[in-house]
C-alpha cells in the first residue's frame, strides 16, 4: 500500500517511515505540498486544517492509497503559550482521520515573538543558537532536554492515525 506524506521535512518523513516500518506492508513517498494555512498556525483549528490539507494534497499528488499530513502550531491559553501538533490521514472513501500530539508550554518571550508574526522555527533557531531545529529535534526536543524529539512526537501521532485507520477498515470489513 502506497503512503504519501505532504512534506519534505526530515523529522516528519522519518517519523512516518518509522511508523510504517513498525506496521509493515507500506511504502512511503514524500512530496512538498501547501498546507493552505499560515506558515505559522496559531490555533488548534488552523493546525488541524493544515494537516488535513497536506494529507489530501499528498495523496492526490502522489496517487497514493493513503495521504499523511503533519502540522505543528502554537496556541495561547490563559496559562500561556503551548506547542500543538496535529496529524491527518486521508484515504479512499473515508473522512480524514485526525490525531493530536503532546503539548508543552513555551517560554513567554518565544510565544510573544511568534504571536508578533515570526515563525517558531526562526525564533527557536535564534533562541537555541542552532540551525534547522524544526528539521531535527524541534522545539519539543529543546524544551524536554532531548527526551522527546519532534520525530518521536510525530511518530506517536502517526501511530494514532494508523491505529484509527486500521480499526475503521477492520470494522467496515466485518
Amino acid at each position: 500500500m502506497k503512503v504519501a506524506i505532504g512534506t519534505l521535512n526530515p523529522a516528519k518523513v522519518n517519523a512516518v517511515q518509522e511508523c510504517l516500518d513498525q506496521l509493515g506492508s507500506f511504502t512511503l513517498s514524500s512530496t512538498s505540498v501547501s498546507s493552505g494555512v499560515a506558515d505559522q498556525p496559531f490555533s488548534d483549528e488552523e493546525t488541524i486544517q493544515g494537516a488535513v490539507n497536506r494529507a489530501l494534497r499528498a495523496r492526490e499528488e502522489e496517487n497514493a492509497d493513503i495521504g499523511i499530513g503533519l502540522e505543528g502550531g502554537m496556541i495561547e491559553t490563559d496559562e500561556g503559550f503551548f506547542l500543538c501538533n496535529w496529524g491527518a490521514l486521508s484515504g479512499q472513501g473515508i473522512e480524514p482521520i485526525i490525531a493530536g500530539g503532546a503539548r508543552i508550554p513555551l517560554p513567554v518571550e518565544i510565544g510573544r515573538k511568534v504571536k508578533s508574526g515570526i515563525e517558531l522555527k526562526t525564533v527557536m533557531d535564534e533562541y537555541a543558537n542552532k540551525e534547522n531545529i524544526s528539521q531535527k529535534e524541534g522545539a519539543v526536543g529543546i524544551f524536554t532536554g532531548g527526551l522527546v524529539t519532534r520525530k518521536e512526537m510525530f511518530k506517536h501521532i502517526c501511530l494514532l492515525l494508523f491505529g484509527q485507520y486500521l480499526y475503521q477498515t477492520e470494522r467496515s470489513s466485518d
